[in-house]
């Protein structure tokens, strides 16, 4: 249990890069290092982990302009630190969605919120067969989700290929239409050409050879 009440050791809120509301009653450097690789994080919406190398772990959730971080023991996992992330980030925007946190200073929600940190930190350390049973049940109904939108778009390029074939007739059916045409034209031309040919020999050769005995 006490390997447990220690997994998760330091958390924080930040709005951009100003941190509104940490975890204090941890006396280490993690503050530094997490407003660090806070630094470098990406502005939109956002899961993220980093090794440390020492044992710890520094998970980060980015999303709608805030960043909530933990920092946790290696044996953690991410299942456990992600989900306090989860927590911790509803229970933020259901207290300061009407606009507080958008102005407020730097580590002003402090003593509005750093008890709340402490007690989803310790919720889920002590809760985590629970935790453990959301995450699956939300990665099973992301799995459903997912195939559910596979089906539709089978089903959309299903029919779409359906009535390409139904309709393939129409095209078809120009282009005959138009090949005949085309057909009819280059006899026309040619009914011309041969026409004129024709012309030639019974009317213009005659006349300047004096009729048909101009050989002769």
């Amino acid at each position: 249990m006490a390997q447990q009440q220690s997994s998760l050791i330091y958390s924080f809120v930040a709005r951009g890069t100003v941190i509104l509301v940490e975890l204090t009653d941890c006396k280490s450097d993690f503050t530094s290092i997490a407003a660090r690789y806070l630094q470098k994080l990406p502005s939109s919406k956002t899961k993220l982990t980093y090794n440390y190398g020492d044992g710890h772990t520094f998970s980060y959730l980015v999303e709608n302009g805030f960043t909530y971080c933990v920092v946790a023991v290696d044996s953690a996992g991410t299942q456990i630190p992600m989900a306090f992330l989860e927590r911790v980030k509803e229970d933020f925007n259901k207290r300061y969605g009407d606009g507080k946190a958008a102005i407020a200073q730097a580590n002003s929600l402090n003593k509005e919120f750093g008890s709340k940190l402490k007690e989803h930190m310790q919720y889920c350390m002590d809760h985590p067969d629970e935790i453990s049973k959301l995450a699956k049940m939300k990665a099973q109904q992301s799995s459903e989700a997912k195939d559910a939108m596979m089906k539709t778009i089978e089903k959309i390029l299903s029919h779409e290929t359906s009535c390409s074939l139904s309709c393939s007739s129409e095209p078809e059916d120009f282009i005959i239409q138009r090949r005949r045409k085309m057909w009819f034209q280059n006899m026309n031309m040619k009914l011309i050409v041969l026409a004129i040919i024709i012309a030639l020999i019974l009317v213009i050769i005659p006349s300047v050879c004096g009729g048909f005995t101009c050989g002769k």
